[in-house]
């Protein structure tokens, strides 16, 4: 079937099948195969494409996935041309935002999400922001194709030092693209220092986690900190040492941070010194976090603070992840002092609220100790939760407090 196309734009029309347009008019931006009634072969995959119901009226217009069952990813709900200036506008709107924040260069908060692809109607793109550095995360043939676009606009409304490029992405792959790490723009080192509510830090941004940092827990940080004074702290997962440094900033007596990265555990201790704390507040060990937990250890903490990485990838593998986040909170919370705290996380959308707290609660009562809700805490705003995407809710968190 030859494509059609609609109006000036000149994008090929995709028409969906009767009745498979409800989810499109709630605003769900994913666009799965099997509600199109057929995709042409001839319309090249990343191509712009407009969507229109069975009577023919165009409900969306977004990008073609001709790899994957997400169809189409809705930039738009209605018609539209998608080019420079449409970009130009969704970013000055996703920055106005983040400065309602409270975020930004001039800010106590330099380093924080820009651009959270569908939750900001850019679907397929992430953009990073570490003080004068932009970071980028291109997940689909769409957007990759307007890379240029992207890059001249971010270098017109932000002028930044450099722009740099992450896209070493799973998803990549899905969509028939190789991974890219390079410099889009400018001249950069290798980390970057940026600040979070006044408190320092370095980011990675060539071989860290994600773009460099875990900017989502700015929220969780925050009230670790709050809930340290005095404490003796132990980091799981520690990463570069984020929730231990706002522990220390906010009076912590020592922090024990573990990972199975030297790499992390050395940017821990510099943070520390960029800090200014004193060199034996922060410690480390370099280990598995399910084998430490599987050891003997007598050793108790006031507060103990787990942060995995995402355990469950995929709904086939929920079960296998499902018991590894209630081994290590079921192993984590014993070394929590009477009274103290426990917090924990899950950055696995598909293991939600509901089943964090039953691991939590299947796992005190065999461990015999009451775990007393204090706080459930959602990524950061900057990482803004769409109510027509519920998939842009991933993160979630748990403060409890310990009773014996």
């Amino acid at each position: 079937m030859a494509a059609k196309y609609f109006g000036k734009n000149m994008y090929p029309v995709l028409r969906l099948k009767p009745g498979k347009e409800s989810t499109v008019l709630q605003r769900h931006p994913w666009i799965f195969s099997g509600a199109l009634m057929d995709i042409p072969n001839e319309i090249p995959h990343g191509s712009l494409v407009s969507v229109a119901d069975s009577a023919g009226n165009i409900i969306a217009t977004g990008t073609l996935s001709n790899r994957t069952t997400i169809a189409v990813r809705a930039f738009e709900f209605g018609p539209a041309t998608i080019d420079a200036g449409w970009i130009r506008e969704k970013m000055a709107r996703a920055n106005d935002y983040r400065r309602f924040l409270g975020f930004g260069i001039d800010n106590i908060t330099t380093g924080f999400r820009l651009v959270y692809g569908e939750s900001d109607m850019l679907p397929g793109l992430v953009v990073d922001r570490y003080k004068d550095v932009l970071v980028i995360q291109i997940s689909t043939k769409g957007m990759d194709l307007m890379r240029d676009i992207i890059i001249g606009v971010l270098i017109d409304q932000f002028r930044p030092a450099a722009i740099v490029e992450r896209s070493d992405l799973n998803v990549r792959r899905e969509e028939g693209l190789e991974d890219i790490i390079s410099v889009c723009y400018g001249a950069l080192r290798e980390e970057v220092e940026f600040t979070e509510n006044g408190r320092k830090y370095l980011a990675d941004i060539w071989k860290g986690q994600k773009t460099g940092f875990y900017l989502d827990q700015k929220d969780l940080r925050n009230l670790v900190g709050k809930l340290s004074r005095g404490k003796k702290v132990l980091n799981l997962f520690s990463y570069s040492g984020g929730f231990g440094v706002a522990a220390l900033a906010d009076g912590a007596r020592t922090v024990h941070n573990i990972d199975s990265s030297e790499a992390a555990l050395a940017l821990c201790m510099r943070n520390a010194e960029l800090n200014g704390f004193a060199p034996e507040s922060m410690t480390t060990l370099c280990a598995d976090v399910f084998q430490y937990l599987s050891g003997d250890g007598n050793e108790d903490y006031d507060m103990v603070v787990i942060d995995p990485p995402a355990l469950i990838k995929a709904k086939g593998n929920f079960e296998a992840g499902r018991k590894a986040h209630h081994f290590l909170n079921r192993a984590a919370m014993r070394l929590v002092k009477d009274g103290g705290f426990f917090v924990t996380s899950s950055c696995s959308s598909f293991f939600n609220e509901e089943d964090l707290l039953v691991t939590l609660r299947r796992a005190s009562v065999q461990n015999n100790l009451r775990l007393d809700l204090r706080y459930s805490v959602r990524q950061s705003p900057d990482h803004p939760i769409s109510i027509y995407f519920p998939e842009s809710y991933y993160l979630k968190s748990l403060i409890c407090q310990v009773r014996k």
